[in-house]
């Protein structure tokens, strides 16, 4: 059947149509984003304010139509951090509903964690052994570990790179203080949680998703986007600690013109490199590879399975 999946994250919208069936891998028959930046729109007392709203359900209006275009059986909407945590999470959701009529399911971050976990683990497989799987959004950085695919421990900290970005990192380039009392926030952060990991023992693959680490695996050499996704791509701290001196150094549009950085993303782009150097730093990795499947795909699976066991149920009967 001809699933979608519309993310409502803090950076984007996108609905990713895929053609999926139980027991087999989702494949992609088109995508559509918008960026929305809806973390950036919550006002002084984190409430998503009007004119976000209304950007929000036109945007949401466009992927319908998208979906209904190609062909969609079933939609699968869920929101992130940026709604979840909004002070009127509750208002936006039912004018989102009522204008709509798409029901937004909020994840939560550990939920977003596991989910997460799940298309990694599906992607490398059981022989990758204990995975720790990192991913960088928008609004925050989720962790989680563990051999099966219900992982064994799973946090969501609020240190994705767009809300770090807004808070923290005011001039364009940033300053040198602003820099640097940021990084002292985001290693302060990650290690009250290695603790939680770390008794677990040494995983056997670290593996991390979004499009942050993408963009940084590919400032530091990775293979571009369009070598497929069966290319290995890794990211070595060395190498993305020689990075992170020179991206503070520049403006938004002098990272827009380095390999693999959008305009959109590039603003942000620092930021995300301080998380990743930290995480791979305090979490002990060198290197970890680049994972093409996460949250979107951990929704297409799940619901796969839910498919899979109500037909076991049905040929039971």
């Amino acid at each position: 059947m001809r699933l979608g999946v519309l993310d409502v994250g803090s950076n984007t919208v996108h609905l990713l149509v895929v053609d999926a069936h139980p027991g087999a891998r989702p494949l992609p028959a088109h995508s559509h984003k918008a960026e929305l930046r809806l973390a950036q729109l919550l006002d002084e007392a984190g409430a998503i304010g009007p004119e976000g709203v209304d950007k929000l359900i036109a945007v949401i209006h466009d992927a319908l139509q998208a979906a209904e275009d190609k062909g969609v059986e079933e939609l699968l909407p869920f929101a992130t951090s940026a709604v979840r945590e909004a002070t009127n999470a509750d208002d936006v959701l039912a004018r989102v509903q009522q204008e709509t009529g798409v029901a937004l399911q909020v994840v939560t971050g550990p939920e977003e964690a596991r989910l997460t976990f799940l298309a990694a683990r599906r992607w490398f497989g059981w022989s990758a052994g204990k995975l720790l799987v990192l991913d960088i959004g928008g609004g925050s950085l989720e962790i989680a570990y563990g051999i099966d695919e219900e992982p064994d421990a799973a946090v969501s900290l609020p240190l994705g790179a767009g809300r770090l970005t807004s808070g923290w990192l005011l001039a364009d380039p940033p300053a040198t203080d602003d820099i640097r009392a940021l990084r002292r926030h985001v290693r302060a952060e990650i290690a009250r949680t290695v603790g939680e990991f770390t008794r677990f023992g040494a995983p056997d693959h670290v593996v991390a998703t979004s499009k942050t680490f993408k963009q940084l695996a590919r400032i530091c050499g990775a293979a571009r986007s369009a070598e497929g996704l069966y290319v290995q791509r890794e990211l070595k701290r060395q190498s993305l600690e020689s990075w992170v001196p020179r991206l503070s150094g520049m403006t938004a549009e002098e990272r827009a013109d380095l390999p693999g950085v959008s305009d959109a993303r590039a603003g942000q782009l620092l930021a995300g490199a301080l998380v990743a150097e930290a995480a791979m730093d305090l979490f002990g990795v060198e290197t970890l590879e680049i994972c093409p499947w996460a949250l979107r795909e951990g929704i297409i699976l799940r619901r796969l399975d839910h498919m899979g066991s109500d037909d076991d149920h049905m040929g039971q009967g």
